[in-house]
């Protein structure tokens, strides 16, 4: 599948960038058949018409509100101060069916600046190179204080390193999980069981240093589980990765 990004609704618009890659890079003849993607769960298949410098498509097939992954997976991780490492995670998180992150500054942070736009453009790529229809969203820098106000704390996990706090095993995670589901499918509320029946992780991953105390006190008080993902000290992004991986593994 040669897959490419656009609007697909209310009219099909090839994404600038890709016409130039198709046309440019690529040199790609008329006629050629691609699918082109929204990052929304919507799929077009058609043949490539150029007019002028413009491409276009002539559709043959659409196909509409594809499923996405479940469960959802947000990483709320601190930048590092390499940032190809950040990249890193990014791409191979993505790759693995990530739905949403974000970039946190906490205290230890190093780096307070990263370019949001490469990276998700680096996102979008990856989820056409992994034939993904669901794009993750991408947000922007964010003070780690103002992160953890509206957090869901049944869902919501830290990753830290303090081994003289109570963490659990990340696999425990599953257990909790269905247990939840089932609480809420059991319930007499249909809005408690629309509401509570599970559908996504958020995970916390601190910085090189890890979180201070304080912000490890800060979320414990909002009742924000914390885990541990293994004997081994792992990097920023490898948690990151891993987490991912974890998730992934559910999907299927």
């Amino acid at each position: 599948m040669k897959l490419f990004f656009g609007q697909i609704f209310p009219d099909l618009i090839l994404d600038l960038d890709e016409q130039l890659h198709i046309t440019k890079v690529l040199r790609m003849r008329e006629g050629e058949e691609i699918f082109v993607t929204d990052g929304k769960g919507n799929l077009v298949k058609g043949n490539l018409v150029f007019e002028g410098k413009k491409v276009s498509l002539d559709v043959s097939e659409i196909r509409e509100n594809l499923p996405d992954f479940s469960p959802k997976l947000h990483i709320a991780i601190a930048p590092t101060k390499n940032i190809d490492r950040i990249e890193f995670f990014v791409e191979k998180a993505v790759e693995m069916g990530i739905s949403e992150i974000s970039f946190i500054l906490t205290e230890k942070t190093e780096r307070k600046n990263i370019s949001i736009e490469k990276l998700r453009k680096q996102a979008i790529s990856a989820s056409k190179q992994s034939h993904r229809f669901h794009f993750p969203k991408v947000n922007d820098l964010i003070k780690f204080s103002d992160f953890i106000k509206n957090l869901d704390s049944e869902n919501t996990f830290v990753a830290h390193c303090n081994e003289s706090l109570e963490r659990i095993n990340l696999n425990e995670l599953e257990i909790l999980r269905q247990a939840q589901n089932n609480k809420a499918n059991s319930s007499k509320d249909v809005s408690l069981r629309l509401s509570k029946t599970f559908s996504q992780y958020t995970f916390l991953i601190g910085p090189e240093g890890d979180f201070s105390d304080k912000e490890i006190q800060l979320l414990a008080d909002k009742g924000i589980k914390a885990v541990s993902l293994g004997n081994q000290r792992l990097r920023t992004e490898t948690a990151g990765i891993f987490v991912s991986a974890w998730n992934y593994d559910k999907m299927f």
